[in-house]
């Protein structure tokens, strides 16, 4: 089984608005409704779980039924609490999956970020058909810019080969019982200072394939990046 764990916990503080941005409504949809439109439209899906605060819950339910309709009634199977991070947020969401009935160690679960509502089919089937092969998967994008370490963050300590040097994206997939080790590894302490999904998995010496990212994808972060998603979904 494929169960997508999305991430909808944050509170986008660096967007101007009065409610996270994935609650914000473009052209009539709220932009964690055309995430969970467009991960479902994947049909290697089977399952959904959704990191959410109480708050908004009854907004996602009573929109995903509206808007995406059975796609979303027959596969969705609940909500997860945030956690004090991010990390948090997907180990909650782990253990909540891991509860169900029919989930076994050897299905895949597939972290992504509500935020991230341009994700398509082929990005979602890439990152699946990677990890069916490994431990997991993780969509990354190339470096364009000459890479530089600064080690105090006041001047350059050295060079890095771009070649080598890439920006990871979601959906990104695990394995579900190796993953979930991995995360419990962390516990309680060390998982605070995860920023990245895969980062658990590569700690635990996971082996993690790297699959072409997708500049489509992008998270919605700052005013700048709403605006290009508005635009994009204006554009059609």
């Amino acid at each position: 089984m494929n169960i997508a764990l999305i991430l909808s916990g944050g509170t986008g503080s660096r967007i101007s608005s009065d409610r996270p941005k994935q609650y914000i409504s473009v052209n009539g949809k709220m932009i964690i409704t055309r995430c969970l439109e467009a991960v479902l439209s994947c049909k290697e899906i089977d399952a959904i779980q959704i990191v959410a605060n109480e708050r908004w819950r009854e907004s996602i339910r009573l929109e995903g039924e509206k808007q995406i309709g059975q796609a979303f009634v027959k596969r969705f199977r609940g909500f997860s609490e945030p956690g004090e991070n991010r990390q948090l947020s997907i180990y909650n969401g782990l253990r909540d999956i891991v509860g169900y009935e029919d989930t076994t160690e050897t299905d895949i679960v597939i972290v992504h970020d509500a935020a991230r509502p341009l994700v398509s089919v082929d990005d979602l089937e890439r990152c699946i058909d990677a990890c069916a092969e490994r431990d997991g998967a993780m969509p990354a994008l190339p470096m364009k810019d000459t890479v530089y370490l600064s080690e105090d963050g006041k001047r350059i300590s050295s060079l890095l080969d771009r070649k080598q040097v890439v920006a990871g994206q979601a959906p990104e997939a695990f394995a579900l019982g190796k993953y979930l080790a991995a995360n419990e590894a962390l516990l309680p302490k060390k998982i605070l200072s995860i920023n990245g999904a895969s980062e658990p998995a590569i700690k635990a010496g996971l082996d993690i394939a790297v699959i072409p990212g997708d500049e489509r994808n992008f998270k919605i972060t700052t005013d700048p990046d709403l605006e290009r998603y508005k635009k994009l979904i204006e554009r059609g």
